[in-house]
């Protein structure tokens, strides 16, 4: 078991050992990444003005870009990989469009499904305009995502990230259950981990990797890779919802409580507290069950827990991404796994 303080001290040796090779993720991909917003933008033109509107406003260039990032510093990595080519394709960039379109959509629509009121600091579409409206919205930033998709011309790439959307609706729905026992609650919680989050970055990876290097032993690197730190990003949000408080976290914290889910953090706790466990089943449903359930998972060592499984996810990312020759590209995304664990947003 580690606690969360000792993370830096098992993470940083990497960057210690390599000071010269370091190089910071969001500077390397900026050049790469320089107007996707815009690039969405474009890929989103309606004729009807609130519609635009609906579409523009997650686009604000505000977000990270964390996943095109990921994208983008793969096709490098890749590239370099295959034939030393330094340059990322333009259907490869695409790729990284695509990629934060489907997310964006899936989030409009999460929003809608899960009543939310704020994300990333501001009102949800749905709380604008409507749920019906905020449905529309996200339908069409997904159709628009699908044009560019058929764009690229190449079966095995619609064929690759068509299973993203896929997996994004099988994940909604594990998420709408629950089950009885322990074990079949740990696998099917990991399962819907990975079907809503680590699948877009997986899959992404793997789109570029093929567009870059056409060897399958790469594909197959780069999907282990995405999938691995899409996990882990996933925990460190779910024990971010414990721990950080609502300012920083830009949305309201014990939300996955008050939704009725129960993520790493209870699920660790409740092995502790087994008297969680009939809290489990209503979903937190009766007057001070979130209360009680956060209480249980504070007094447990549930975040510490799954902050290390994190840990252990984002371990296997970088053994698998070690396997590609040295660039700047391969340290860069061996040092995104150690900003997935320290973040705190």
């Amino acid at each position: 078991r580690y606690h969360h303080t000792s993370m830096s001290r098992l993470c940083s040796c990497s960057k210690t050992a390599s000071d010269e090779k370091y190089q910071d993720p969001f500077q390397l991909g900026r050049k790469d990444l320089k107007n996707l917003y815009e690039d969405i933008k474009k890929e989103l033109l309606v004729s009807t003005s609130e519609l635009k509107e609906m579409c523009d406003y997650y686009f604000d260039g505000k977000g990270k870009a964390f996943r095109p990032m990921i994208v983008v510093l793969m096709a490098r990595a890749c590239n370099i990989h295959h034939n030393n080519s330094r340059e990322v394709q333009a259907s490869q960039r695409s790729v990284a469009i695509i990629a934060e379109m489907i997310h964006t959509a899936s989030l409009v629509h999460d929003d809608v499904i899960d009543d939310a009121n704020s994300r990333r600091g501001k009102m949800t579409v749905n709380q604008i305009w409507g749920e019906r409206k905020a449905v529309l919205a996200g339908d069409f930033i997904l159709s628009a995502a699908s044009v560019a998709l058929a764009r690229i011309g190449n079966t095995t790439i619609i064929s690759v990230l068509t299973q993203v959307i896929e997996d994004l609706v099988r994940g909604e729905f594990l998420q709408l259950g629950s089950k009885e026992n322990e074990n079949e609650r740990f696998a099917h919680y990991l399962e819907k981990t990975f079907k809503k989050t680590a699948s877009l970055i997986a899959n992404s990876c793997k789109a570029v990797s093929i567009l870059g290097c056409p060897d399958p032993k790469v594909h197959e690197i780069a999907y282990q890779y995405g999938k691995n730190v899409g996990i882990a990003f996933q925990l460190i949000d779910d024990v971010l919802d414990f721990t950080s408080c609502a300012d920083r976290l830009g949305k309201p914290t014990a939300a996955d409580l008050k939704l009725g889910l129960a993520t790493g953090p209870v699920l660790f706790a409740c092995r502790q507290f087994p008297e969680m466990n009939a809290m489990i089943m209503r979903r937190f449903s009766k007057p001070g069950d979130v209360e009680r359930a956060r209480k249980y998972v504070l007094q447990s060592d549930g975040v510490q827990q799954t902050t290390y499984l994190a840990q252990r996810y984002c371990h296997e990312a970088t053994r698998e991404i070690s396997k590609l020759r040295p660039s700047p590209e391969r340290e860069a995304l061996i040092q995104l796994t150690e900003m997935v664990l320290m973040r705190d947003k």
